[in-house]
């Protein structure tokens, strides 16, 4: 497995993890890089695992305001807890990260939901990250 799709399924991870748990992303982030330091059977955490997690913090607002703004049909709070995070996680990589290509993000995010969802999710995370990614330009001049 390729280094930055490790990075993506722990950051997936973390939010999932922190969404599960009331807690702050950061929160649980923290105890992620503290468990890899003082447990040698749990992997370290990237850094971009930890660019991807304190990057979507950043921007968990403005984020969530576009899922829920572009997910015809779902408010955030109805979408499945799995899906909600793997478009988190793929709308600020789409949207705020420039070194990595749209078509990766959205595919690694398919993937995602894919490994860890519902048979439907994959087409419901790829048609609205594909509808975010049409709209990248005016998504970045507003956030």
């Amino acid at each position: 497995m390729a280094a930055r799709n490790k990075a993506r399924k722990r950051a997936f991870q973390i939010l999932f993890e922190a969404d599960q748990r009331g807690a702050s992303v950061q929160t649980v982030l923290a105890d992620w890089i503290r468990h890899a330091r003082t447990d040698d059977r749990q992997p370290p955490v990237s850094e971009y695992t930890m660019e991807l997690v304190e990057g979507y913090a950043k921007h968990a607002d403005r984020i969530d305001e576009l899922i829920a703004t572009y997910a015809v049909g779902w408010t955030l709070d109805r979408m499945p807890v799995v899906d909600r995070n793997i478009l988190r996680l793929g709308a600020y990589e789409l949207v705020w990260v420039d070194e990595t290509p749209d078509a990766v993000v959205i595919d690694e995010a398919v993937q995602l939901a894919k490994e860890f969802s519902t048979d439907e999710s994959p087409s419901f995370v790829n048609g609205l990250l594909a509808r975010m990614k049409d709209l990248k330009p005016s998504l970045r001049r507003e956030a």
